[in-house]
């Protein structure tokens, strides 16, 4: 294990004697992370995530597999498949150390699913509408979901090379005792600016307007979401992100009162029974199922809107399916255990041991989080329908064994949370 950190650099012009007083409080707070074992409460959450979301994907895909497939089973057998597949890439990324992605292994893993996504107008397919998805025969995948992953994992890896490394926190406690040093020029501050700010900000824009290209509004926005988090977990000035945030939500509004696409969308949310018949089916009969549940739900495989009313329930809108079968109460319980998910995430980006796993396992964590909330609001008519899947609940292969992967990563980076002060 290397030796922790204890070099002192002093600011130019400051007063060398407050340099031993400074060093001895760093050797004060230093720390070692030792390796253990991996987050107990985080992999049972995980396990019960996944049984549930088998449980459910079986429960609201039976009438429409019989119906099209003759297989009442043929959803949740291939989501089997894909279980086991992301089981044993979830422990075999727990057991690989994280640091293998610190040198140059984040950078390409982002070079290659760029690729993939900007690929995708050219040789993807078409379904339902958009074209999103890389069919290769045997399986297809959205690159999104891939994206997703390498976004956090870039912004990370560029954040703690790129930022984290050019700030020293020593330096910074001795420029608050001479304030000069912020009476800086705008030509000396710029270079700070385009490190901490304009980089990470055109790694985002970039894959944002890729995606927006796809007509994947919903991926643009979780993308968005995702690189702002990890830019404010990157301790990026505030102010920035706060305009970032702004600028992104007038680019959004914009998109959707001037494309057709969008604007349909956004005049079937506002009022779902204006095509009752038409675009808003999908967001009525979740309404129905709903309210259908009431406060006990009327039984798990009972749920009548699956049958052939509300189209796939087992993709998007499955969290509707939920709240018929288990009702608010089941609906809550689900939440709670989501939280719980992003409090124990939460917690192992805190005990983290770098400034690259802090901002990983946050990443991840959020980007669950807000997926899963986000797809909360759809069903719930908060948010306009623009095809969010709840993560672990909705039938998928690629986005469940990416899933499973980012877990394993959570569970890799917890394994060094375990405390030893020096």
């Amino acid at each position: 294990m290397s030796k922790p950190e204890t070099e002192v650099r002093t600011v130019p012009g400051e007063n060398e004697a407050q340099v031993p007083e400074v060093k001895k409080q760093v050797r004060e707070k230093n720390i070692f992370r030792v390796r253990g074992m991996p987050d107990i409460p985080l992999l049972i959450i995980i396990l019960i995530l996944v049984g549930f979301g088998l449980a459910m994907v079986y429960s609201a895909s039976y009438p429409w597999a019989e119906n099209d497939y003759g297989n009442s089973y043929y959803y949740v057998q291939r989501q089997l498949i894909f279980t086991a597949i992301g089981a044993a890439a979830m422990f075999a990324f727990a057991s690989v150390d994280y640091k293998i992605y610190m040198k140059w292994g984040a950078p390409v893993f982002f070079a290659v699913s760029f690729l993939l996504l900007a690929s995708v107008p050219i040789i993807g397919k078409s379904v339902n509408g958009a074209k999103r998805w890389i069919d290769l025969g045997l399986f297809r995948f959205q690159p999104t979901d891939i994206m997703k992953l390498a976004l956090v994992m870039m912004l990370a890896w560029y954040i703690s090379r790129y930022v984290d490394a050019y700030r020293d926190l020593d330096e910074r406690t001795i420029a608050l005792k001479n304030k000069s040093i912020f009476k800086r020029k705008f030509k000396e501050r710029l270079p700070v600016f385009l490190r901490e700010v304009f980089i990470p900000l055109c790694i985002v824009g970039m894959v944002c307007v890729v995606t927006l290209l796809e007509r994947h509004l919903s991926g643009t926005i979780i993308l968005f979401l995702i690189g702002w988090i990890v830019m404010l977990w990157g301790r990026i000035s505030l102010p920035w992100l706060l305009g970032i945030i702004g600028a992104g939500g007038a680019g959004a509004a914009f998109i959707a009162i001037f494309t057709d696409y969008t604007s349909d969308r956004l005049a079937v949310w506002l009022d779902p029974y204006s095509d009752p018949l038409g675009d808003g089916w999908q967001v009525i009969q979740s309404f129905n199922a709903i309210g259908s549940g009431g406060l006990f739900g009327v039984g798990f495989t009972n749920s009548t809107l699956k049958h052939l009313y509300l189209p796939e329930p087992q993709n998007d809108f499955i969290f509707a399916i939920v709240c018929e079968e288990f009702g608010f109460i089941g609906a809550i319980g689900l939440m709670l255990v989501f939280g719980l998910f992003v409090w124990r995430g939460i917690l192992i980006a805190m005990r983290a041991p770098d400034c690259f796993s802090r901002l990983l396992a946050a990443g991840i964590t959020c980007k669950i989080g807000v997926q899963a909330l986000l797809n909360i609001f759809v069903v719930t008519g908060l948010f306009p329908p623009t095809g969010i899947a709840m993560p672990f609940i909705s039938y998928g292969g690629t986005a469940l064994i990416i899933l499973m992967v980012e877990c394993g990563i959570l569970l890799c980076i917890s394994r060094f949370s375990a405390e030893k002060k020096i």
